[in-house]
Protein backbone atom coordinates (compact mmCIF):
# COMPACT_ATOMS: atom_id res chain seq x y z
CA UNK A 1 0.00 0.00 0.00
CA UNK A 2 1.51 3.61 -0.83
CA UNK A 3 0.74 6.40 0.81
CA UNK A 4 0.89 9.32 -0.98
CA UNK A 5 -0.01 12.10 0.99
CA UNK A 6 -1.18 13.04 4.97
CA UNK A 7 -3.13 16.41 5.41
CA UNK A 8 -2.49 18.16 8.55
CA UNK A 9 -2.95 21.72 10.41
CA UNK A 10 -0.40 20.98 12.83
CA UNK A 11 2.70 22.25 11.58
CA UNK A 12 5.02 20.10 13.57
CA UNK A 13 3.90 16.59 11.87
CA UNK A 14 5.61 17.97 8.68
CA UNK A 15 9.32 16.59 9.38
CA UNK A 16 8.27 13.16 10.19
CA UNK A 17 6.18 12.80 8.46
CA UNK A 18 8.13 13.11 5.11
CA UNK A 19 11.23 11.77 6.84
CA UNK A 20 9.80 8.54 8.64
CA UNK A 21 7.00 8.16 5.09
CA UNK A 22 8.57 9.59 2.16
CA UNK A 23 4.94 10.80 1.34
CA UNK A 24 3.90 14.30 0.66
CA UNK A 25 3.04 16.83 3.80
CA UNK A 26 0.36 19.10 3.28
CA UNK A 27 0.02 21.74 6.26
CA UNK A 28 -3.30 22.95 5.77
CA UNK A 29 -6.92 23.23 7.85
CA UNK A 30 -8.77 20.13 6.77
CA UNK A 31 -11.98 22.74 6.45
CA UNK A 32 -10.00 24.54 3.64
CA UNK A 33 -9.47 21.09 1.41
CA UNK A 34 -11.93 20.14 -1.45
CA UNK A 35 -12.18 16.64 -2.49
CA UNK A 36 -10.80 17.76 -5.64
CA UNK A 37 -7.31 18.36 -4.18
CA UNK A 38 -7.50 14.98 -2.61
CA UNK A 39 -8.50 13.19 -6.15
CA UNK A 40 -5.19 14.90 -7.85
CA UNK A 41 -3.20 13.16 -5.25
CA UNK A 42 -3.97 9.18 -6.43
CA UNK A 43 -2.22 7.88 -9.46
CA UNK A 44 -4.75 6.73 -11.65
CA UNK A 45 -6.10 3.28 -12.14
CA UNK A 46 -5.59 2.46 -8.06
CA UNK A 47 -7.20 1.60 -5.51
CA UNK A 48 -8.43 4.94 -3.41
CA UNK A 49 -8.27 4.08 0.46
CA UNK A 50 -9.03 7.24 2.12
CA UNK A 51 -7.76 7.62 5.95
CA UNK A 52 -9.42 10.11 8.41
CA UNK A 53 -9.37 10.78 12.01
CA UNK A 54 -11.12 13.92 13.90
CA UNK A 55 -9.36 14.82 16.75
CA UNK A 56 -11.02 12.62 19.91
CA UNK A 57 -10.41 15.58 22.91
CA UNK A 58 -14.17 16.01 22.13
CA UNK A 59 -15.62 12.87 23.03
CA UNK A 60 -12.91 11.50 25.21
CA UNK A 61 -14.16 10.13 28.98
CA UNK A 62 -11.71 13.13 30.17
CA UNK A 63 -13.21 16.12 28.22
CA UNK A 64 -16.78 14.54 29.52
CA UNK A 65 -15.36 14.45 33.16
CA UNK A 66 -14.07 17.88 32.86
CA UNK A 67 -17.96 19.08 31.16
CA UNK A 68 -16.28 20.36 27.62
CA UNK A 69 -19.16 22.41 25.74
CA UNK A 70 -19.10 20.32 22.81
CA UNK A 71 -21.41 22.55 20.83
CA UNK A 72 -19.25 25.24 21.09
CA UNK A 73 -15.84 23.39 20.39
CA UNK A 74 -14.53 23.94 16.91
CA UNK A 75 -13.31 19.98 16.79
CA UNK A 76 -16.75 18.76 17.44
CA UNK A 77 -18.26 19.49 14.01
CA UNK A 78 -14.41 17.91 12.23
CA UNK A 79 -15.99 14.75 11.39
CA UNK A 80 -18.73 16.11 9.18
CA UNK A 81 -15.77 17.57 6.99
CA UNK A 82 -14.90 14.00 6.96
CA UNK A 83 -17.92 13.79 5.20
CA UNK A 84 -17.81 15.89 3.17
CA UNK A 85 -14.28 15.04 1.49
CA UNK A 86 -16.05 11.41 1.56
CA UNK A 87 -18.90 12.91 -0.89
CA UNK A 88 -16.45 14.59 -3.40
CA UNK A 89 -13.64 12.11 -2.96
CA UNK A 90 -16.11 8.70 -3.07
CA UNK A 91 -12.79 6.46 -2.30
CA UNK A 92 -12.70 2.61 -3.07
CA UNK A 93 -12.06 2.34 1.20
CA UNK A 94 -12.31 4.44 3.80
CA UNK A 95 -11.01 4.06 7.23
CA UNK A 96 -11.07 5.97 10.78
CA UNK A 97 -10.36 5.83 14.23
CA UNK A 98 -11.13 7.20 17.18
CA UNK A 99 -11.97 6.74 21.27
CA UNK A 100 -14.55 4.34 21.55
CA UNK A 101 -17.25 7.37 23.19
CA UNK A 102 -17.56 8.76 19.90
CA UNK A 103 -19.76 5.93 18.42
CA UNK A 104 -22.31 7.66 21.21
CA UNK A 105 -22.47 10.96 20.03
CA UNK A 106 -24.24 12.42 17.07
CA UNK A 107 -21.71 12.86 14.90
CA UNK A 108 -20.61 9.57 14.58
CA UNK A 109 -24.50 8.54 13.48
CA UNK A 110 -24.65 11.59 11.42
CA UNK A 111 -21.28 10.00 9.40
CA UNK A 112 -22.64 6.99 9.02
CA UNK A 113 -25.72 7.75 7.40
CA UNK A 114 -23.11 9.63 4.77
CA UNK A 115 -21.77 6.14 4.03
CA UNK A 116 -25.17 4.35 4.16
CA UNK A 117 -26.05 7.43 1.52
CA UNK A 118 -23.40 6.58 -0.86
CA UNK A 119 -23.92 2.89 -0.64
CA UNK A 120 -20.86 1.90 1.26
CA UNK A 121 -20.31 -1.60 3.15
CA UNK A 122 -18.98 -1.06 6.78
CA UNK A 123 -18.26 -2.30 9.99
CA UNK A 124 -16.84 -1.06 13.68
CA UNK A 125 -14.98 -2.73 16.03
CA UNK A 126 -13.92 -1.51 19.39
CA UNK A 127 -9.76 -2.42 19.45
CA UNK A 128 -7.93 -3.22 22.52
CA UNK A 129 -4.80 -2.41 20.55
CA UNK A 130 -2.73 -4.90 23.22
CA UNK A 131 -4.04 -7.44 21.14
CA UNK A 132 -2.80 -6.28 17.90
CA UNK A 133 0.93 -6.26 19.14
CA UNK A 134 0.74 -2.65 21.02
CA UNK A 135 2.66 -2.65 24.46
CA UNK A 136 -0.36 -0.23 26.24
CA UNK A 137 -4.09 -0.97 26.84
CA UNK A 138 -5.71 1.07 24.81
CA UNK A 139 -8.95 1.12 23.59
CA UNK A 140 -10.18 2.34 20.20
CA UNK A 141 -13.29 2.88 17.57
CA UNK A 142 -12.03 1.58 14.11
CA UNK A 143 -14.17 1.47 11.36
CA UNK A 144 -13.67 -0.08 7.71
CA UNK A 145 -15.75 0.86 5.07
CA UNK A 146 -15.95 -0.20 1.21
CA UNK A 147 -17.88 0.19 -1.93
CA UNK A 148 -16.81 -2.36 -3.79
CA UNK A 149 -16.63 -5.30 -1.49
CA UNK A 150 -17.64 -6.15 1.87
CA UNK A 151 -15.98 -4.36 4.85
CA UNK A 152 -12.43 -5.65 6.28
CA UNK A 153 -12.21 -7.39 9.38
CA UNK A 154 -9.42 -6.54 11.49
CA UNK A 155 -7.14 -9.52 13.11
CA UNK A 156 -5.45 -10.38 16.23
CA UNK A 157 -2.46 -10.55 16.42
CA UNK A 158 -1.71 -11.80 19.92
CA UNK A 159 -3.13 -13.74 22.87
CA UNK A 160 -2.89 -11.98 26.10
CA UNK A 161 -0.36 -14.89 27.21
CA UNK A 162 1.62 -12.97 24.51
CA UNK A 163 0.95 -9.51 24.59
CA UNK A 164 3.76 -7.27 24.76
CA UNK A 165 5.00 -5.75 27.69
CA UNK A 166 6.59 -2.80 28.70
CA UNK A 167 9.68 -4.69 29.14
CA UNK A 168 9.64 -5.94 25.95
CA UNK A 169 9.17 -2.61 24.44
CA UNK A 170 11.41 -0.60 26.51
CA UNK A 171 13.45 -2.80 28.89
CA UNK A 172 16.83 -2.19 26.54
CA UNK A 173 17.02 1.02 27.20
CA UNK A 174 19.82 3.40 29.03
CA UNK A 175 18.97 3.93 32.07
CA UNK A 176 18.03 8.15 32.77
CA UNK A 177 18.01 10.42 36.04
CA UNK A 178 14.96 12.71 35.84
CA UNK A 179 15.96 15.61 34.19
CA UNK A 180 18.26 13.51 31.60
CA UNK A 181 19.17 12.80 27.97
CA UNK A 182 21.10 10.03 26.50
CA UNK A 183 23.76 11.03 24.56
CA UNK A 184 23.18 8.84 22.47
CA UNK A 185 19.06 9.80 21.30
CA UNK A 186 18.10 12.72 21.84
CA UNK A 187 14.64 11.36 21.81
CA UNK A 188 15.49 9.06 25.12
CA UNK A 189 15.18 12.05 27.29
CA UNK A 190 12.49 12.48 30.52
CA UNK A 191 11.02 15.82 31.95
CA UNK A 192 13.00 16.69 35.49
CA UNK A 193 11.03 16.11 39.04
CA UNK A 194 10.88 18.52 41.72
CA UNK A 195 12.16 17.61 44.78
CA UNK A 196 8.51 16.46 46.60
CA UNK A 197 7.93 14.41 43.07
CA UNK A 198 10.99 12.93 43.62
CA UNK A 199 9.79 11.50 47.14
CA UNK A 200 6.54 10.78 45.60
CA UNK A 201 8.00 8.03 42.66
CA UNK A 202 10.35 6.65 45.66
CA UNK A 203 6.82 6.16 47.44
CA UNK A 204 5.07 5.02 43.65
CA UNK A 205 4.64 1.23 42.88
CA UNK A 206 4.29 -0.25 39.76
CA UNK A 207 0.48 -0.09 38.97
CA UNK A 208 -0.83 1.66 42.24
CA UNK A 209 -1.37 5.24 42.54
CA UNK A 210 -1.35 8.06 44.93
CA UNK A 211 -2.34 6.17 47.66
CA UNK A 212 0.79 4.48 48.09
CA UNK A 213 2.42 7.21 49.39
CA UNK A 214 2.41 8.68 53.34
CA UNK A 215 0.16 11.02 53.89
CA UNK A 216 2.32 14.00 54.20
CA UNK A 217 3.26 13.54 50.53
CA UNK A 218 -0.20 13.97 49.19
CA UNK A 219 -2.42 16.61 47.41
CA UNK A 220 -5.02 18.31 49.06
CA UNK A 221 -7.27 17.67 45.44
CA UNK A 222 -6.41 13.90 46.83
CA UNK A 223 -8.85 14.28 50.09
CA UNK A 224 -11.59 15.49 48.81
CA UNK A 225 -14.36 13.38 47.75
CA UNK A 226 -13.84 13.69 43.94
CA UNK A 227 -9.94 13.40 44.18
CA UNK A 228 -10.36 10.30 46.27
CA UNK A 229 -12.06 7.59 43.52
CA UNK A 230 -9.20 9.23 40.75
CA UNK A 231 -6.71 6.82 40.97
CA UNK A 232 -5.23 6.45 37.60
CA UNK A 233 -2.38 9.37 38.26
CA UNK A 234 0.95 9.51 40.26
CA UNK A 235 1.86 5.80 39.17
CA UNK A 236 4.64 3.65 37.74
CA UNK A 237 4.02 1.60 34.98
CA UNK A 238 4.23 -2.62 35.56
CA UNK A 239 7.26 -4.20 33.64
CA UNK A 240 5.25 -7.18 32.92
CA UNK A 241 2.34 -6.18 31.50
CA UNK A 242 1.44 -3.71 28.71
CA UNK A 243 1.67 0.16 29.57
CA UNK A 244 -1.37 2.51 29.93
CA UNK A 245 -3.15 4.39 27.39
CA UNK A 246 -0.12 6.74 26.20
CA UNK A 247 -1.64 10.55 26.10
CA UNK A 248 -0.03 13.79 24.89
CA UNK A 249 0.90 14.31 28.42
CA UNK A 250 2.70 10.84 29.33
CA UNK A 251 5.85 12.81 30.02
CA UNK A 252 4.48 14.09 33.18
CA UNK A 253 4.68 12.04 35.62
CA UNK A 254 1.55 13.59 37.70
CA UNK A 255 -0.89 13.05 34.14
CA UNK A 256 -1.06 9.60 34.46
CA UNK A 257 0.86 6.33 35.65
CA UNK A 258 3.58 7.49 33.65
CA UNK A 259 6.18 6.76 36.38
CA UNK A 260 8.97 4.11 34.84
CA UNK A 261 8.86 0.90 36.49
CA UNK A 262 12.05 1.05 38.76
CA UNK A 263 13.80 4.26 37.89
CA UNK A 264 13.23 7.74 39.47
CA UNK A 265 11.30 9.81 36.50
CA UNK A 266 8.92 9.91 34.09
CA UNK A 267 8.87 7.78 31.07
CA UNK A 268 11.20 9.47 28.08
CA UNK A 269 9.50 10.26 25.02
CA UNK A 270 11.65 7.71 23.31
CA UNK A 271 9.72 5.42 25.60
CA UNK A 272 6.46 6.87 25.14
CA UNK A 273 6.58 6.20 21.41
CA UNK A 274 7.65 2.61 21.83
CA UNK A 275 5.16 1.96 23.62
CA UNK A 276 3.02 3.61 20.46
CA UNK A 277 4.89 0.55 18.74
CA UNK A 278 6.85 3.13 17.12
CA UNK A 279 10.26 1.53 15.08
CA UNK A 280 13.34 2.50 17.40
CA UNK A 281 14.61 4.75 14.78
CA UNK A 282 11.68 6.90 14.23
CA UNK A 283 12.27 10.43 13.68
CA UNK A 284 10.39 12.99 15.35
CA UNK A 285 12.63 16.02 15.10
CA UNK A 286 15.19 17.54 12.94
CA UNK A 287 18.96 16.41 13.31
CA UNK A 288 20.54 18.60 16.13
CA UNK A 289 17.37 20.24 17.16
CA UNK A 290 16.71 19.18 21.42
CA UNK A 291 13.12 17.76 20.93
CA UNK A 292 10.50 19.97 22.94
CA UNK A 293 8.57 16.97 25.37
CA UNK A 294 4.71 19.10 24.51
CA UNK A 295 5.24 19.27 21.06
CA UNK A 296 6.76 15.83 20.48
CA UNK A 297 4.36 13.81 23.05
CA UNK A 298 1.39 15.50 21.54
CA UNK A 299 2.01 13.78 17.94
CA UNK A 300 3.17 10.37 19.89
CA UNK A 301 -0.02 10.19 22.26
CA UNK A 302 -2.47 12.00 18.98
CA UNK A 303 -0.75 9.21 16.86
CA UNK A 304 -2.27 5.49 15.81
CA UNK A 305 -0.70 2.81 17.28
CA UNK A 306 1.55 1.94 14.55
CA UNK A 307 1.00 -2.09 15.26
CA UNK A 308 -3.05 -1.28 14.89
CA UNK A 309 -2.57 0.60 11.87
CA UNK A 310 -0.90 -2.29 10.28
CA UNK A 311 -3.48 -4.53 10.94
CA UNK A 312 -5.83 -1.98 9.29
CA UNK A 313 -4.04 -1.79 6.17
CA UNK A 314 -3.67 -5.86 6.49
CA UNK A 315 -7.51 -5.91 6.67
CA UNK A 316 -7.74 -3.19 3.37
CA UNK A 317 -5.51 -5.24 1.23
CA UNK A 318 -7.00 -8.59 2.62
CA UNK A 319 -10.70 -7.66 0.82
CA UNK A 320 -8.87 -6.17 -2.18
CA UNK A 321 -6.63 -9.01 -2.66
CA UNK A 322 -3.70 -6.52 -3.04
CA UNK A 323 -4.94 -5.39 -6.87
CA UNK A 324 -6.99 -3.55 -8.81
CA UNK A 325 -11.18 -5.10 -8.44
Amino acid sequence: MDVVAGIDSDPACGYPYHTNIGAKFIEKDIRAVTGKEILALYPKGYIKVLVGCAPCQPFSALSNRKGVKKDTDEKWNLLKEFSRLIRGVKPDVVSMENVPALARNQPFQDFLSVLEDLNYNYSTIIAKCEEFGVPQRRRRLVLLASRRTQAGCLKKTHQESVFVTVRNAIGDLAPLSAGEMSKTDTLHSCQGLSTKNLLRIRSSRPGGSWKDWPESLRLNCHKNAKGESYTPVYGRMSWNEPSPTITTRFYNYGSGRFGHPDQDRPISLREGALLQSFPLDYRFTEPGKIPRNETVARLIGNAVPVELGKAIGMAIISETEGGIW
